[in-house]
């Protein structure tokens, strides 16, 4: 793999990981753009490259929100409930209800993990081959961005994290299990999901990060998994090692940049760039098939 297809994957992984325009779309589409349009020959670098640039947005998360998994797992288990930022968009002292939801905060996320991990493992084959047609993923990123337009005129913007109750976890859990069709994002879908749940914008986004931790962590090893069975080729081993660590930074600094955006902002510049892109594929995919 030449290394700056490794860094420009990276960079991809690190950005559209945590932006609502969806990872899986940009990493298949970005090698088949390159090479279509001539500036390189690049192909899609398959499972092996996949599990660097998981391991490195895994790592962001992990390094991004470390104290709040310390505080969700202390809270499951009974431990002291203390509010701090890095959980919480607000600024309140927590209800009584309020401090009950936190100490099941773990309990939810499992609950929403679990229709993507059933979808993940349904759809395996498919994820990696037919789903990565470039019209489906085009398709997805149109029919993705009017859900969330939908979602932004309906939300009622008001529910933070601390809120957060069974019928809310398993509405997003369900959102989230579409994911796995490139086109989709993972991030996008969730936060939809949580806007459609009435949460605040930051709010939403924050969840969608904690759940992205199981389920990154999952995909990784799944596809290492594979990768193990192989060994990992001796010419893959610079550009996985680059592809991890761009991803890692990158994706830290997406996750940091994101969560301040939508303190303010709402997401109607990600909403017009997915619908401005799914066109373009798809029109430049219906034009080199007519042309051959």
């Amino acid at each position: 793999m030449p290394i700056v297809e490794a860094i420009v994957l990276g960079i991809v992984q690190g950005l559209t990981e945590f932006l609502p325009v969806s990872s899986t779309a940009h990493l298949a589409l970005t090698p088949w753009l390159v090479t279509r349009l001539g500036l390189a020959n690049w192909s899609d670098p398959g499972l092996t490259f996949d599990v660097a640039l998981h391991a490195g947005t895994l790592v962001a998360i992990l390094l991004y929100f470390w104290r709040t998994w310390i505080q969700i797992l202390r809270a499951a288990f009974g431990g002291k409930v203390v509010r701090f930022s890095e959980v919480h968009d607000d600024q309140r002292d927590l209800t009584p209800e309020e401090q009950r939801n936190e100490r099941r905060l773990l309990w939810f996320m499992i609950i929403a993990t679990i229709p993507a991990a059933a979808a993940g493992a349904l759809l395996e084959k498919r994820i990696e081959t037919t789903f990565r047609a470039p019209e489906l993923v085009a398709s997805m990123l149109i029919v993705v961005a009017l859900i969330m337009w939908v979602a932004e005129r309906s939300s009622g913007f008001y529910k933070p994290l601390t809120q957060i109750g069974f019928v809310d976890a398993f509405t997003v859990g369900i959102c989230q299990a579409f994911a796995v069709v490139p086109g989709v994002s993972r991030s996008g879908i969730t936060i939809t999901g949580g806007l459609f749940r009435d949460f605040t914008r930051e709010a939403a986004a924050r969840f969608s990060f904690l759940l992205s931790t199981p389920i990154i962590a999952g995909a990784a090893l799944l596809k290492l998994h594979h990768v193990l069975k192989h060994g990992l080729p001796p010419e893959m081993v610079t550009g996985f090692a680059v592809g991890m660590v761009v991803s890692a930074i990158v994706g830290y600094m997406t996750i940091s940049w994101f969560i301040r955006y939508l303190q303010l902002k709402t997401l109607t510049v990600f909403i017009v760039y997915r619908i401005l892109f799914g066109v373009a594929v798809l029109a430049l995919a219906h034009y080199w098939q007519y042309v051959g």
